[in-house]
Formats: structure tokens, C-alpha cells, sequence
């Protein structure tokens, strides 16, 4: 168990939780694929031990890159480790270049979470795509092989497969129905940008950026503008959503200055945690253990199952991710929180991996588990608000910028470069 050290300094205090929430990308991680496992416990019908993700393991390839960033791992190790993961992608079952959701961290097939779901997640895939991109970077001065490895699997995915026929870019596509009832498309503002930024810049397979202009940003729940508790929201739905929509694409994308003809970006995802963050500190429903130092409304594990937790769907539930993945948004805030449930807390909500994944006061209920998408955001965010490592390393790339500049994103980085 990751030992609890009360009354650290602020900056140790992030060390420690950085280092022990990577456990869960090295000591937990599949022992024959190095993938990240979905999750640590409470099974919801699959194989824990065997299912892995592609969004957490591309989030636990930019964990590894901090870790090697600050010395926790060499360098060789994070190398080899992320080396095995390119490795199983390779072999590992893949729809038009696009890996699905969930696989057999043994074997490499796909595993269907429900009717639909059994061939690619763009979604998913794209967030593994952007660990991939910054280990490339990252490794390009002393592992060149793993690095063209890497940029390889990236340059395979073909995202105009996930295009329909009437421009619409999809989430899931099924090789024996492509357009299944489930599949969805991208629409309205959620975690997804990322995925038209690296569609729309891939050198090979791109997108028309018509799939950003008139489907993702013309959804009735893209743009808000209204006032949440003092609190004026840019984009998404009414109070926001879960957070985690604010957060994943920007574990590479770096929002600040980011911005096109929809919004500001960085802005979005401050006001996004702000707004959040206020529903809480008003708890209109009595929550105990609510306030300045415990909010965080975002999806994860709950008494019931696995939900989705907004301000419209708020079961008293706090996610330590969705505070904690705000931390470049507004770390006052977030500090607070961090040192709240390492310090006051303590050993009710971490342990062997850092902070489980959920808890709630007034049910008086931890959950069993820890989940990779949830445990990565910690470790990136709390780096990205500390050193910006990995948004320099993902804003440099080539595909970042060609898809940046294709959809009509503006950005401090320099993107004629």
C-alpha cells in the first residue's frame, strides 16, 4: 500500500500522489500486453484481470512519460514498457486501423461493451493515439525505433473510415453493420476534439473539416453562454456535464490561448470546473462532506453502478479525478481539495495506487475500484499545471498542427512551424 504521509509540503504532496496513482499504470498494468487494465475491481460482467482500455493506456503512456520526466522511472524502463504496448497494438485486433474500446489484454481481440461496440472507437482511440504521439516525441533523441513504431500505428488509423456518407464523423463503426443504431455521431461539445484535430491533420487518412463545422459545433448542446451561480459557461449542456468533458482532450491539447469562431478553450475549461465546483459549494440537495475543500461532480463508480455525476445527476458521489484533473484550470482550487483528501481523509479514500476512484459521506460507501481513465488525468494534469510536459510535447507534433490549422484553431504554439 502506497504509505500516507500527512502534513507534506504542497509541492511534495503532488510528488506523492503523482507517484503513487502511476502504480496503476506499472505495477497493475497486464502482465503479457503492458496495457492498461480497465479497471481494479467492481466488474460490471467482464474479465478485470484480462480487459484492457485504449484511452486509459494511452493516458498511461503519458503517465510514464512523467515518470520518466522526473526520475521516477529511468528512462530505458519507460521505454521498454511503452515499447511491449506498440508491440500488442500492433498485433491487436483493429477496424480500419481504429482499435475498439475494450480488448483481451492476453490475446488482442475486441470485447463488446454493448450491441454495436464491437469494432472501432474513434473516441477511445484518438486519446490513444495522443499517449502515442507524445511518447514519439519524447523518446525520438534516444529510442528512434520506438519512436517510428509509434508514429506508425498513429499513421495506420484511418479516420475517413468513421466519416458517413453525409459528412457526420462516427463514434463507433461495427464491421458487420457499419452505421448500427449505437454507433453515434460526434456531436456537441464533449471530451472529443482531440479526435478532429488529429483527423483533420492526418497526413494520410484526414477528415474534411465539414465533420467539425457542421456537425460537432452545430449540435443544440455545443454552445451554452449561460450563467451557472455567478459562473458563465461557454459551451455544453446546462451546468456543464459531467467533468471529464472539459478534461480529456486537453490532457494534450494545451486550451490556454486556444481558440476559434466557437469559444475560447482555455476559458471553457476553467469555467467548466468553476461551475461544477459551485453547484457543489451550494449543495442543493445537502450532500454531507460537500464544500470548498471536497467537490468534484465528473463520471465514475457510484453505489448504484458506473454514472455519469453532473450537477444534474448528483448522487452525492465525489470522483477525486474530477478536482483533481482541474488542476490546471484552477489549481487554488483544486489544491485544496488534493491536501483534503490526502490529509483529512486519508486512509478512507487512498491506498495501494493513490485515491480510489469514488466515495460518497452520506452513504458512507468507498468504491472498490480504481479505473485507468480516471487515475491517468491525475498524473497528466497535475504535470501539465507543474511543467506543461505533456503539452509541449503533443502541440509540437505535425499532425497537431495540420489538424489545428484545418479546423481554423488558433493557437499561442506556432503553427506554420
Amino acid at each position: 500500500m502506497a504509505r500516507l504521509i500527512r502534513g507534506l509540503p504542497d509541492d511534495a504532496l503532488r510528488d506523492r500522489v503523482q507517484q503513487a496513482t502511476l502504480l496503476y499504470f506499472t505495477d497493475f498494468a497486464h502482465p503479457a500486453s503492458g496495457m492498461a487494465r480497465e479497471r481494479s475491481g467492481g466488474a460490471l460482467g467482464y474479465d478485470v484481470d484480462d480487459t484492457v482500455c485504449a484511452a486509459g493506456t494511452g493516458f498511461g503512456v503519458m503517465a510514464l512519460i512523467v515518470a520518466a520526466e522526473r526520475g521516477w522511472l529511468s528512462r530505458r524502463d519507460a521505454a521498454d514498457r511503452i515499447a511491449r504496448i506498440a508491440g500488442f497494438l500492433a498485433r491487436a485486433d483493429r477496424f480500419n486501423g481504429v482499435w475498439p474500446h475494450f480488448l483481451s489484454g492476453a490475446t488482442g481481440r475486441a470485447i463488446a461493451v454493448f450491441d454495436g461496440d464491437d469494432g472501432g472507437d474513434l473516441v477511445e482511440t484518438a486519446f490513444l493515439a495522443m499517449g502515442l504521439l507524445c511518447a514519439a516525441s519524447f523518446f525520438a533523441g534516444d529510442a528512434p525505433e520506438l519512436t517510428e513504431a509509434l508514429e506508425t500505428l498513429v499513421a495506420g488509423i484511418d479516420w475517413a473510415a468513421h466519416q458517413r456518407e453525409d459528412g457526420a464523423l462516427m463514434w463507433h463503426r461495427s464491421p458487420h453493420r457499419p452505421w448500427a443504431p449505437t454507433s453515434l455521431p460526434i456531436r456537441g461539445w464533449n471530451e472529443a476534439l482531440v479526435v478532429f484535430v488529429l483527423a483533420a491533420g492526418s497526413a494520410r487518412h484526414s477528415i474534411s473539416p465539414d465533420a467539425y463545422h457542421r456537425f460537432w459545433a452545430t449540435a443544440e448542446a455545443f454552445r451554452n453562454g449561460r450563467a451557472y451561480r455567478g459562473e458563465t459557461l461557454p459551451l455544453g449542456p446546462d451546468w456543464g456535464g459531467p467533468l471529464f468533458m472539459s478534461q480529456y482532450s486537453f490532457l494534450g491539447l494545451d486550451p490556454r490561448g486556444l481558440r476559434d469562431r466557437y469559444a475560447d478553450y482555455g476559458a471553457q475549461a476553467r469555467a467548466h470546473a468553476l461551475v461544477n465546483r459551485a453547484h457543489c459549494l451550494a449543495n442543493p440537495h445537502g450532500h454531507p462532506g460537500y464544500g470548498a475543500d471536497c467537490w468534484g461532480l465528473t463520471a465514475s463508480d457510484d453505489p448504484t453502478g458506473y454514472v455519469a455525476h453532473h450537477p444534474l445527476e448528483d448522487t452525492g458521489v465525489i470522483t477525486p479525478t474530477a478536482a483533481l484533473g482541474s488542476f490546471p484550470f484552477v489549481p487554488e482550487h483544486a489544491q485544496r481539495v488534493l491536501r483534503h483528501l490526502h490529509d483529512g481523509l486519508g486512509e478512507r479514500v487512498w491506498g495501494e495506487a493513490g485515491f480510489v476512484d469514488a466515495f460518497s459521506v452520506a452513504e458512507d460507501w468507498t468504491a472498490e475500484s480504481r479505473l485507468a481513465i480516471d487515475q491517468g488525468p491525475i498524473v497528466i494534469a497535475l504535470e501539465n499545471w507543474r511543467s506543461g510536459l505533456l503539452w509541449r510535447l503533443f502541440m509540437a507534433r505535425p499532425e497537431v498542427r495540420a489538424g489545428l490549422r484545418a479546423l481554423g484553431l488558433e493557437s499561442p504554439y506556432a503553427l506554420t512551424a
